[in-house]
């Protein structure tokens, strides 16, 4: 083998090895070469002439581990430049009581965990994986739903698209804000309540969303122009600011009381959603009554309840962990399966809401009022506006607020914010 040489390189098919089946040589190519550091010293630093080799090449692996260890001084890269460590997992007693799930034991990751640590632990399978992809992955698909109709309808001048335009748009975010905060959730205790904030506001907002859709497209005949079809999106407003600020305010109660912090989220939640579903319900009994025809929209609609109300179900009964603490961990347990049931319901919501706006245009248009922009877009941004505001109340004591063992090691800060 030449000197110098380290890595072997393609000559291309019917090169090398005696003219036969062609491949890798058996001498080593230029990939990498030792030079000397000045005329007549010996070999000393090593030279990459062509680093993809350093991949693609026969044994780059366990050659560049060697290069690496020769070479420390003058490159200074470690030996393990190959490999990526992935963060530590821990079980439900070696973490603060804030970090704990009911039922879960294991798959816990670092209270102190670093951004890139969180990023990364989004490729382990740890107790929150599932979680985080369940809610990311849909988001690129609702996304691909939204630029089809952005390619089929005219968002910008048809104002009877503006609601769909709003409901689109937080059917995005929602998802996506809860990966980020699944994600993001184990940088610190405060961190862990922040992220969550934003997540009960994305989910707040998506029920103004669905508040808008619903009383432009799916309120029921009878109801058009009535006093609650006129304010039915003021009503929305108060709904929302409400749900995001009852389920952040449950957050401080959940370590001293924790059946009372559920049953305020649970009950933040449920009552944008009764409301919103009003006119939904009306029109499914008055379908049941024979009093109007079958139709796709109401079928979408049909199979959105039933998913909506096993979504309540699995928030609730954190089942089937319960049966088993420690066996769904990883895999099954009730926060992944109320991940999927929200998103499968989301799906046909969206389905409901665009077979109504399609079939009901033309009867809307000549009896309803024309959706406006401060009715729509100008209802959304104020509503952006008052929630990151009741964010901005509720975490404001948390990055304020000092901690008595901050002086303190690693671990006794994390007791401290146990406490």
């Amino acid at each position: 083998m030449p000197e110098g040489r380290v890595f072997p390189v393609w000559r291309g098919i019917g090169v090398g090895g005696g003219g036969v089946g062609g491949g890798w040589i058996q001498g080593w190519g230029r990939c990498l070469r030792w030079e000397p550091d000045s005329p007549g010293q010996g070999a000393r630093t090593p030279v990459i002439d062509y680093p993809v080799w350093v991949v693609l090449c026969r044994g780059g692996h366990a050659r560049l581990r060697e290069v690496c260890q020769r070479g420390r001084g003058a490159i200074r890269l470690p030996t393990e430049m190959l490999s990526i460590k992935l963060p530590q997992l821990f079980n439900i007693h070696q973490i603060p009581k804030v970090f704990r799930e009911d039922s879960i034991i294991s798959g816990y990751r670092h209270p102190r965990s670093s951004a890139l640590d969180c990023v990364l632990s989004s490729f382990q399978m740890n107790n929150e994986t599932i979680n985080i992809w369940t809610h990311f992955l849909p988001t690129w698909y609702f996304l691909w739903r939204f630029c089809v109709l952005c390619s089929t309808m005219n968002f910008l001048t048809d104002s009877y698209t503006w609601p769909l335009l709003v409901y689109m748009l937080l059917v995005c975010i929602y998802p996506f804000t809860s990966s980020c905060a699944h994600t993001f959730s184990t940088m610190s205790p405060e961190s862990r309540h922040i992220c969550y904030f934003f997540d009960y506001g994305a989910l707040s907002l998506y029920s103004l969303g669905c508040a808008i859709s619903y009383g432009y497209y799916v309120m029921p005949d009878c109801w058009v122009n009535s006093w609650l079809h006129q304010h039915f999106a003021p009503i929305a407003i108060g709904n929302t600011l409400f749900c995001t600020s009852l389920s952040c305010y449950s957050r401080f109660l959940e370590l001293q009381f924790p059946q009372r912090s559920k049953v305020l989220r649970t009950g933040a939640f449920v009552l944008p959603f009764i409301f919103d579903t009003v006119p939904l319900f009306y029109r499914i009994l008055l379908c049941c009554g024979g009093n109007c025809s079958h139709s796709d929209a109401l079928s979408s609609h049909c199979y959105h309840l039933l998913f909506a109300f096993l979504t309540c179900f699995l928030f609730t009964a954190h089942l089937p962990e319960r049966l088993a603490p420690g066996r769904f961990d990883y895999f099954g347990h009730s926060h992944q399966l109320f991940h999927i049931s929200a998103v499968v319901g989301t799906h046909f919501q969206m389905e409901g809401v665009m077979a109504d706006m399609t079939s009901r245009r033309t009867w809307l248009l000549d009896h309803g009022a024309m959706p406006s922009f401060l009715g729509t877009i100008g209802v959304l941004v104020a509503s952006l506006v008052l929630n990151l505001g009741i964010i901005g109340m509720f975490s404001a004591p948390l990055l304020w607020k000092p901690c008595h063992g901050s002086n303190q090691p690693h671990a006794s800060t994390c007791e401290c914010k146990e406490k």
